[in-house]
């Protein structure tokens, strides 16, 4: 049976608005401070998105002979890395830390190359169920990298972020209003 895990929504929305809010006002602060062609930041930042949405278009594909890490069509080969593996060949599953303190994990397989465990998809309870199932691993004390309320705060800092976002923006397009005069 085969079953397909995608980048959880609330990670895709959330890392999606970050870049925006990130960026968005850029053109119009160029605009204001007679910088950069807002055109051309426009486009850079257009262009820059898909990368970002590239990344967040990960999926995770199993079925009864391996796992799968891929991405759709559209996204080019030199940005992500994707991999298979045959559930035959895993050997062990490894915990590493990360540089901040977190946990993640990677299949081992029989020459001992790692492959990193997708850990930010939805279902990722299911995804390592259906890893004990195939390989005989234990994987109860295996959990997401990221917990969801960790985004849920990313993403209320970015709402916050964008409405001052559009503070800037409407101070841009309309700077007699605050007393300003270029």
């Amino acid at each position: 049976m085969i079953s397909k895990f995608y980048i959880s929504p609330i990670i895709r929305i959330t890392l999606t608005l970050f870049y925006l809010a990130l960026l968005l006002p850029l053109p119009f602060l160029a605009q204001l401070t007679a910088g950069a062609s807002p055109l051309w930041m426009t486009v850079g930042i257009l262009l820059g998105l898909i990368p970002v949405q590239g990344a967040l278009a990960q999926q995770v594909v199993t079925d009864d002979r391996e796992i799968r890490v891929q991405y759709p069509w559209w996204v080019p080969r030199f940005l992500v890395k994707s991999w298979s593996l045959a559930w035959s060949e895993v050997t062990d599953l490894k915990m590493r830390t990360t540089g901040q303190g977190g946990l993640v994990y990677y299949l081992i397989d029989r020459h001992q190359q790692g492959y990193l465990l997708p850990m930010r998809i939805a279902g990722f309870a299911k995804l390592t169920e259906i890893l004990t199932s195939h390989t005989g691993i234990d994987t109860k004390d295996v959990r997401p990298l990221s917990q969801p309320w960790m985004y849920f705060i990313l993403a209320g800092l970015t709402l916050l972020l964008l409405a001052i976002d559009g503070w800037a923006v409407s101070v841009a397009l309309h700077p007699g209003a605050i007393g300003y005069h270029p």
